[in-house]
């Protein structure tokens, strides 16, 4: 076995990076899925949100399986899953069998997330190499989200629409060799049996909640279906609770959620995903829409967020040893709502340098927090508990990103079909305003086809009045995530404790507690 700490350390950000660039490279192929396959809109929801209906559902599973039966033989497992569905979706003849393939990749992204960050802290275990390697994994995990649509961009352009699929298995393959030779194997050394009744629990609550969060847009927020799918899920996971208290040997020990170290880092980097998803939903739309910049064009314009994310990605984490974790995770909840109520400001003409800033902002945010929240929850847990407690840090990012597209999506959608319906220009036909209302990518194809039909002046106010009508959306939504964050801040503010003192992190230590990242030898 290589004994390199660092081959092992860029096997597991491998890892973890093709996980979030899955999470948006598919995005860039929608169109030309309609056009090779005839996906309807419904269809092509479900292939975004198959992937993350599997992984939120079974991520919680996956972690507490995996400090059981081991993390690396659960990672490479979970490599297998996904790069074997990852190739059977570049063969997909068929919305229904990519939907298919996005399931199961969403299955091998559960099991590989939660394993990736407890085997960095199995392997790191010095109070500053372990800070280097969270630093190094924050700043891959968050790159991923950037780097989709560029290289989905770049691959459409070159080759067929399954080949950004075919690109994910052989990453895959080059994740499962790094991880074989590199990575050492631990486990929980008490071994417990499953809890399969968690398991099960866990996987039902969990897929309720996101699945309710993913359709209630559609549905309606207030609909009978909505409410009943979603507090079905809290149900489900309230149930699950009590019966971990009253198990001998639990998959969850609810009782780490006593412990406000673990709660409130955990919701704080739900809270910064829900920002910041909600952030990238709307601006790939405004770029492309808007500014009419192509996929690849608008995958290369968010380089500056990547680029902030992985400077303070690592910076961060360096400072939380000098500074602590509460600081730092406050700073970059702050940059959040700041960025946020900056971005609320956008217009049809802000310029490119106006929306740098704002990623860098942006981006810096979200490396002051994934990260050193990160570290703060696994730092709250004893070392045999790693799995499960990266597995709930990955299920707060997972259901805060998806609840941040669902809530801003619906809050734009909403105020953009309100506003487009008072300011519409005479003279476009009913059929024209029901496509357009839809979305703004709606009354930009609506455009073209009054342009197609002779009505180039109305196609015009049709185009004006949808960029109003989007950024007026834009704007208020982006209020809304920006309320969240500083949400986020006042949590972390209160209830998040600071450095612990000198004397009592000896007793932990001598005790065998678990210690934080701040103070860990």
């Amino acid at each position: 076995m290589i004994s390199s700490k660092n081959a092992a350390l860029a096997a597991l950000c491998l890892g973890a990076l093709i996980l979030n660039v899955d999470t948006t490279i598919v995005t860039v192929a929608l169109p030309d899925l309609v056009r090779q396959t005839g996906a309807t809109t419904t269809d092509l929801q479900w292939v975004v949100d198959a992937y993350s209906l599997t992984f939120g559902a079974l991520v919680l599973a996956a972690g507490s399986l995996s400090d059981r039966l081991g993390r690396k033989g659960m990672l490479l497992a979970g490599v297998a899953v996904f790069g074997a569905a990852s190739l059977a979706g570049s063969q997909a003849g068929s919305a229904a069998e990519l939907f298919g393939a996005r399931a199961a990749m969403g299955v091998g992204a559960a099991m590989i997330y939660p394993s990736t960050l407890s085997l960095i802290t199995s392997v790191f275990t010095g109070r500053r190499e372990r800070a280097r390697a969270i630093g190094l994994w924050g700043a891959c995990a968050g790159t991923g989200v950037a780097v989709g649509p560029i290289a989905g961009g770049w691959l459409l352009e070159r080759f067929w629409w399954g080949s950004i699929f075919a690109a994910m298995a052989l990453l895959a393959a080059v994740v499962a060799v790094g991880v074989a030779a590199a990575v050492p194997t631990s486990r929980d050394p008490a071994t417990p049996p499953v809890d399969w009744s968690g398991l099960a629990l866990s996987s039902a609550g969990m897929g309720l909640l996101v699945f309710g969060v993913i359709e209630a847009p559609r549905w309606g927020w207030s609909s009978a279906a909505a409410v009943a799918v979603i507090a079905g899920g809290v149900a489900v996971l309230a149930v699950m609770a009590v019966a971990e208290t009253r198990s001998a040997h639990p998959m969850i020990d609810v009782s780490l959620f006593r412990d406000p170290r673990f709660t409130a880092s955990t919701v704080a980097v739900a809270m910064a995903l829900f920002a910041l998803l909600g952030f990238i939903f709307l601006m790939t739309q405004y770029f492309q829409v808007v500014k009419s910049y192509s996929p690849l064009s608008t995958g290369v314009r968010l380089l500056p967020l990547a680029a902030a994310v992985v400077v303070t990605s690592v910076a961060g984490t360096r400072l939380a040893v000098r500074i602590g974790n509460k600081v730092i995770i406050s700073v970059g909840l702050a940059l959040f709502g700041l960025a946020m109520f900056w971005t609320s400001r956008e217009s049809q003409a802000t310029s490119y340098t106006i929306l740098v800033a704002q990623e860098v902002v942006l981006g810096a945010g979200l490396g002051l927090t994934q990260a050193p929240t990160a570290a703060e929850a696994l730092g709250a847990v004893p070392a045999e508990k790693a799995g499960l407690a990266s597995a709930v840090n990955g299920s707060a990012r997972l259901f805060g990103g998806t609840l941040g597209v669902a809530v801003i999506g619906s809050v734009a959608s909403s105020l953009y079909a309100s506003r487009l319906l008072g300011t519409l220009p005479p003279g476009v036909p009913a059929s024209v305003v029901a496509t357009a209302q839809g979305s703004v990518g709606g009354a930009a194809l609506a455009a073209q086809q009054l342009r197609a039909a002779g009505l180039a002046s109305v196609a015009r106010g049709l185009e004006a009045a949808a960029g109003q009508a989007f950024l007026h959306g834009l704007a208020d939504s982006c209020l809304v995530a920006g309320g969240v964050a500083v949400v986020g801040l006042v949590l972390v503010a209160v209830a998040l404790p600071g450095r612990p003192r000198a004397g009592v992190t000896e007793q932990a230590r001598a005790a065998g507690q678990p210690q934080s990242l701040d103070t860990a030898p």
